[in-house]
């Protein structure tokens, strides 16, 4: 889509540019520029799934970057919003704080921010720029220009994150220029083959889907110690400590996720999957970009909307999985995986045998969660769920965003289609009438599906929630809404 055409009204006051748009004269809803990035980011997340498999934290930072590198570019054409990381680079004038400024700024920033996180999707990006009429090779770091500006954005996002923990070049000592390669030296108290401490994370055979089996390490173990994009620290909202085995919580815990999936619905099995997502998978921070993705196109979001809402929700999500992490590494707690073979051990239950078998009686000890064999279960400790986290605080977010529960999203499904293909049920319909019950699905749905216990689900959704709460306040300081802040604070 070729940018929006600037037109004159009759009526303007003087004081406003002749060629500033009103809403109504702007691209609105799927239509806006800043919808269509998110849209193309949520194209090279899927593909990166799909190039690396799933790395819900990896691709949680790019994500709230690139869109901090939108909100940089845009906030030189708005009239009070403040810049993250974008330093030195004036406000524009009035006269050139127009909806055609705005989209090149944010389609620069996009584009440069894209190519470096996403960089295997470069043709991608370089096609969506000459749909818009620009110039992919412009390179100009001029201040005064929209094209300079969105260029600016992103090379300073680029430069201070560059050695902010993620070790996404590889350059942390001891790596061996191997990005993303654990640094802290993690090493599981329990083997797969041995679990010697039923509290602690033990990793899991997967099926490598040529007759072979491996048992995946621990996925990013050094991500608490990823510099938060709004948050003062990824412990600044720790979570209290897990029901331990003995306890009697534990115990009712562990039978909660057994009862549940002897009783999956057509429903359970639905939401299950849509939350925990098949081949090429947006991961939660994704999920939740296509969410708000929903709400721009329900309330018809200006360019400005949206670039707010996504900067919002993103940072959400990437600080999310930040403090996620922090308690998941320093509880280093354990799955149901291994829970129900603890607790279930030569004790007959009615539970899932997998894909061809469907659910039968069998003894604790083979109780396996409700998922494919090539991903059985997430490769990292479990409390809190980063689902539940990344869910309750980006749900938080749009909710205070839009100020209103109010979601009305919904999707219908095929009850088994990611998980038995062979055994599945009539189609349904899940409703999501609010973000916050959205948000609680997609919790619990990690409950029903085996991955967490209630523990998990319950924590980790409070502990988004306080996560999003502190950057939202944040969020208003930046978008120079002082009024709200001390509503807010009430």
């Amino acid at each position: 889509m070729a940018f929006v055409n600037c037109k004159q009204g009759n009526d303007r006051k003087n004081d406003v540019a002749e060629n500033k748009l009103n809403t109504e004269e702007q691209a609105l809803g799927e239509n806006n520029v800043a919808y269509q990035w998110a849209h193309t980011a949520l194209e090279a997340t899927a593909n990166d799934t799909d190039k690396f498999k799933p790395r819900p934290t990896i691709t949680s930072r790019f994500l709230g970057l690139i869109f901090t590198a939108m909100f940089d570019a845009w906030s030189r054409y708005d009239e009070k919003a403040a810049t993250v990381y974008l330093d030195g680079v004036e406000r524009r004038p009035q006269d050139e704080q127009t909806i055609k400024n705005k989209e090149i700024a944010i389609s620069y920033a996009a584009y440069r921010a894209m190519s470096e996180y996403f960089y295997s999707d470069s043709t991608l990006f370089r096609s969506k720029m000459k749909e818009l009429h620009l110039d992919p090779d412009n390179h100009s770091l001029d201040p005064t220009t929209p094209e300079g500006i969105g260029n600016l954005a992103a090379k300073m996002v680029i430069e201070n994150r560059k050695n902010d923990g993620s070790n996404q070049y590889g350059e942390v000592e001891g790596s061996n220029g191997q990005p993303y390669f654990d640094y802290t030296g993690y090493k599981p108290v329990n083997d797969v083959e041995n679990n010697t401490d039923i509290n602690r994370w033990q990793p899991k055979y997967f099926s490598d889907g040529n007759g072979g089996q491996f048992a995946p390490g621990c996925l990013t173990p050094y991500w608490q110690n990823v510099k938060p994009l709004l948050l003062k620290s990824s412990d600044q909202f720790r979570p209290g400590p897990p029901p331990m085995v003995g306890s009697e919580q534990l115990k009712e815990e562990v039978a909660e996720v057994v009862e549940l999936q002897a009783n999956l619905t057509p429903e359970n099995k639905a939401l299950v999957e849509f939350m925990r997502d098949g081949p090429k998978s947006v991961q939660q921070a994704g999920h939740w970009l296509v969410f708000a993705q929903d709400v721009s196109r329900r309330d018809k979001h200006t360019l400005d909307d949206d670039v707010k809402m996504y900067f919002l929700v993103e940072s959400v999500a990437m600080d999310g999985f930040i403090a996620c992490w922090d308690s998941k590494m320093h509880y280093d707690f354990a799955r149901p995986f291994a829970l129900v073979h603890e607790y279930y051990q030569d004790k007959t239950i009615k539970a899932w045998a997998g894909p061809d078998k469907g659910m039968v009686e069998m003894k604790g000890q083979y109780w396996r969660p409700y998922s494919p064999d090539t991903f059985l279960c997430p490769p990292f400790p479990s409390y809190v769920s980063g689902h539940s986290t990344i869910s309750g605080g980006c749900a938080e977010a749009l909710k205070l965003f839009k100020g209103s529960d109010e979601f009305g999203s919904e999707v219908e499904l095929v009850p088994g289609a990611l998980t038995e293909p062979d055994n599945v049920d009539d189609p349904v319909v899940l409703k999501f009438p609010t973000f916050t019950k959205a948000g609680e699905m997609a919790g619990i749905s990690r409950v029903m599906g085996g991955y967490h216990i209630q523990a998990d689900n319950i924590e980790g959704l409070e502990l988004g929630r306080n996560v999003a709460r502190y950057n939202y306040k944040k969020f208003l300081e930046l978008i120079g809404e002082k009024e709200q802040i001390a509503q807010v604070n009430k």
